[in-house]
C-alpha cells in the first residue's frame, strides 16, 4: 500500500489554497499553515473582484497556463457548488503600434483565442463609458471573466479540507529548514513538524521567510479605488473588465454589487513595502491624483471622488515573471512567489503545478521560463 506523501503548504492565500486543493485531490497528506485565515485582506487577494483574461499583453508562454487555469476554475466551481467567476469578457486597450498590443494580437491569433478587435468608433458605440485616444486599439477578449477572490480562496481551502487536508489558521511559520536525511522541518510557535516536501506560497512575506532566495521579490503597496458612474450603464452588455497599457497603465472591474467600478494602477505607482507587517493602510489625498487624471481623460463618466479605498500588497520580480519551482539546492522546498500583479487568474494552474512538483518532482506543464534560478526570475 502506497503511503501518502506528507506535504506542507505555507500560506493558504491565492496560490496556497489552490495548492492544498490539488494536492489533497491527488491523495497527499496536506498540512497548511496561514498567519491569518483563508480569504483575509492582508495580502493581495482582496477587493471582491479580480480579472481573468486569456489574451495576454506579456509573455505568450502564459497562454497554455491560462487555459489550464480556465478549466480548473470551472472544476472548482463544480466541486464546491460556489459561483466564483462570471464570464464577463475583458477589454484590453493600448497603443496599436506598441510591442505589447502587437504581441497580444499575434498570440491571440496563434492560439485561436476568442477575441474581437474594436476600432475607436465601434468601442464608442458598444462601450461608450470608455474613451480611446487616436492611434489606440481595443481588443475584446470574450474568454475574460471577473473572479471573486476572497470567496475563491475560501472555497479552495474548504474543498481541500473536505478532501482530508488540515489547515492551521493564525499560525505563522517562523522557519523552514531542510532536515538531515531528507524532508523539511516546519517551525511554528506551537512546535516543529516534519514533512516530505514544503510548498512556500506566502506572498508578501516571502523575503522574510526565505531570505536566501536567488532573486529578491520587490514587495509593493497597491491601492484599489471604487467609483460610482454618473451616466452610461457600466453594468450592461456583460459588464466587461478592462485593462489599459497606455496612456495610463491601469485596470478596472465593474463591481459585483452593480454599484461602483473598481480601479487599480500599475507597478510604477506603487510604494515599496519594507515590512509587510507594518504596511501603511491609510490612503492620502495626494495619492488619488493619478486616479483623477485617468478618469478625466479616459473614463469621464466615473465620479472622481471614490466611495471606498483599500490597500493591498503584491510581490514583483524584475522581469515580471514569477518564481515557480524548486528552491535551488533544495529538492524538498518549492517556491511560488512574485506574481507581479498577474497571478490570481493563474492560481488554480499554479496549484496543479505545485502538486506536480511536490509529488512527482517535475511537471509536464510549460513552466521552464518561471524557474527560481532561471532567466525568468531575473
Amino acid at each position: 500500500m502506497r503511503i501518502p506523501k506528507r506535504v506542507a503548504v505555507i500560506g493558504a492565500g491565492s496560490m496556497g489554497s489552490q495548492a492544498m486543493w490539488r494536492l489533497a485531490a491527488r491523495g497527499a497528506e496536506v498540512i497548511g499553515y496561514d498567519r491569518y485565515a483563508p480569504g483575509h485582506d492582508r495580502g493581495a487577494a482582496g477587493g471582491e473582484s479580480r480579472i481573468f483574461r486569456a489574451a495576454h499583453l506579456g509573455e505568450p508562454g502564459y497562454i497554455p497556463l491560462l487555459r489550464l487555469a480556465d478549466g480548473l476554475w470551472e472544476q472548482l466551481q463544480a466541486e464546491t457548488g460556489r459561483s466564483l467567476r462570471r464570464r464577463s469578457g475583458c477589454l484590453v486597450m493600448g497603443e496599436t503600434a506598441s510591442q505589447a498590443m502587437r504581441r497580444l494580437l499575434s498570440s491571440s491569433a496563434t492560439h485561436r483565442l476568442d477575441h474581437e478587435v474594436l476600432d475607436r468608433e465601434e468601442l464608442a458605440r458598444r462601450y461608450p463609458q470608455h474613451r480611446l485616444p487616436d492611434g489606440h486599439t481595443a481588443v475584446l477578449d470574450r474568454e475574460g471573466a471577473i473572479i471573486r477572490p476572497e470567496a475563491s480562496v475560501q472555497a479552495a481551502a474548504a474543498r481541500a479540507e473536505q478532501l482530508g487536508a488540515r489547515l492551521h489558521r493564525y499560525t505563522p511559520v517562523r522557519e523552514i529548514a531542510p532536515a538531515a536525511g531528507g524532508g523539511v522541518h516546519i517551525v511554528t510557535d506551537q512546535g516543529t513538524d516534519h514533512v516530505d516536501t514544503a510548498v512556500v506560497t506566502v506572498g508578501p512575506w516571502i523575503n522574510t521567510l526565505l531570505p536566501d532566495l536567488p532573486r529578491s521579490v520587490d514587495i509593493r503597496r497597491l491601492i484599489s479605488s471604487w467609483h460610482i458612474p454618473t451616466r452610461h450603464d457600466w453594468f450592461a452588455g456583460g459588464a466587461p473588465a478592462f485593462v489599459r497599457s497606455t496612456p495610463h497603465d491601469c485596470y478596472g472591474l465593474p463591481s459585483p454589487d452593480g454599484i461602483s467600478v473598481k480601479l487599480g494602477l500599475s507597478l510604477a505607482r506603487y510604494l515599496p513595502v519594507p515590512d509587510p507587517e507594518r504596511v501603511d493602510r491609510t490612503v492620502r489625498p495626494e495619492e488619488l491624483a493619478t486616479f483623477r487624471e485617468l478618469i478625466a481623460e479616459l473614463m469621464p463618466d466615473l465620479n472622481p471622488d471614490p466611495i471606498r479605498l483599500s490597500v493591498y500588497m503584491e510581490g514583483y520580480t524584475e522581469s515580471g515573471n514569477p518564481l515557480v519551482g524548486h528552491l535551488p539546492g533544495e529538492d524538498d522546498i518549492i517556491v511560488m512567489a512574485g506574481f507581479s500583479g498577474s497571478g490570481f487568474k493563474l492560481s488554480p494552474a499554479m496549484g496543479e503545478i505545485a502538486a506536480d512538483l511536490a509529488l512527482d518532482g517535475t511537471t509536464d506543464h510549460p513552466v521552464g521560463f518561471l524557474a527560481p534560478a532561471g532567466a525568468g526570475a531575473a
